[in-house]
C-alpha cells in the first residue's frame, strides 16, 4: 500500500493538511486530487475543527498541476477530467465552513497559487516564488486563477502574472496583496499555528458565519451561501420545532410566529 501524499493530522481545533510530494515539490496528479477531496469531506464533518491549514513539505508549497498527469490527456479530457475536477475540489476548499490558513513553505507557482488562493489567510516565507506560469507552457490557468484570483487580488496584478510571466518573491507579494504576512524560512506553519490560535480564542460560530457573508460579498458559492445562513437562522426557530413537531405527530401545525 502507497503512502498517502496528502496528511492529515488535527491538534486540538486545528486541522493541518500537509501536501507530502516533496521530491516533484508537491506537484498535483489525480490521486493527490482525490485524497485532498477526501481530506475536505472528513474536516468538514469533524466538529471539533475551528480552523484548517494547507501547507507543503520539503522546498516548495506547490508546484501546481503535474504536467506528467494532464501533458498526454486529450483536449476534451484535459478539460472535463483535470480542469473541471480540480475546479470542484479547489472550490471545495474555498468554501469550507472554517477558515483556511495556506502557510507557504516555498514556491506556489500555477496551481499551487491557484490552491494557495483558495484559502483566507495566506503566510509566505521569504524565500518564496510566486507566479502563474502557465502560458509559457502554451497553457492558461485552469483552477480559478483567471477568475477567484481576479476577484480575490484584482485583475491588473494577476494579468502581470498571467500575461507577462511575472514572478514575486514573497516581500512583493505582500506588497502586491498576494500574501499577508512575509515569515522567515522555515517559520510559516509556526506562524499559521499562531494564527490558528487566534482564529480558535474567537467565538466560531460567529467566525463560521462571518466567513460565508465575505464568501457572498467575495462571489463564492453565492447560492449556497445565502441559503446556509437562512437555514442557520431558521433552524433556531419556534416555527421550525412546531412544524417538526406537527408532521411526526400527523396534524396541522399551529405557527406562531416564534423566532
Amino acid at each position: 500500500m502507497t503512502e498517502p501524499r496528502i496528511r492529515l493530522a488535527v491538534e486540538a481545533s486545528v486541522a493541518t493538511i500537509t501536501l507530502a510530494r516533496a521530491d516533484k515539490l508537491n506537484a498535483l496528479d489525480l490521486d493527490m486530487l482525490a485524497e485532498l477531496s477526501e481530506i475536505l469531506d472528513r474536516v468538514e464533518a469533524d466538529s471539533a475543527v475551528r480552523v484548517v491549514i494547507l501547507t507543503g513539505e520539503g522546498k516548495a508549497f506547490s508546484a501546481g498541476g503535474d504536467i506528467a498527469a494532464w501533458g498526454g490527456m486529450q483536449a476534451q479530457e484535459f478539460g472535463h477530467h483535470w480542469v473541471r475536477h480540480g475546479h470542484r475540489i479547489f472550490d471545495r476548499l474555498a468554501t469550507l465552513r472554517m477558515p483556511v490558513i495556506a502557510a507557504m513553505n516555498g514556491h506556489a507557482l500555477g496551481g499551487g497559487l491557484e490552491l494557495a488562493g483558495a484559502a483566507d489567510i495566506r503566510i509566505a516565507e521569504r524565500q518564496a516564488k510566486i507566479g502563474l506560469p502557465e502560458t509559457s507552457l502554451g497553457m492558461v490557468p485552469g483552477w480559478s486563477g483567471t477568475q477567484r484570483l481576479v476577484r480575490r487580488f484584482g485583475a491588473q496584478i494577476v494579468r502581470r502574472m498571467v500575461l507577462g510571466g511575472e514572478m514575486f518573491v514573497a516581500e512583493e507579494a505582500c506588497v502586491n496583496g498576494l500574501v499577508d504576512l512575509v515569515v522567515d524560512t522555515g517559520e510559516a506553519l509556526n506562524a499559521a499555528k499562531d494564527y490558528a490560535a487566534r482564529i480558535a480564542t474567537r467565538g466560531p460560530a460567529a467566525v463560521e458565519i462571518s466567513k460565508l457573508m465575505l464568501s457572498i460579498a467575495g462571489g463564492e458559492d453565492n447560492g449556497a451561501a445565502v441559503e446556509a445562513l437562512g437555514s442557520i437562522l431558521v433552524a433556531k426557530t419556534g416555527d421550525l420545532k412546531e412544524g417538526v413537531s406537527a408532521f411526526r405527530e400527523k396534524r396541522a401545525a399551529e405557527f406562531k410566529g416564534e423566532w
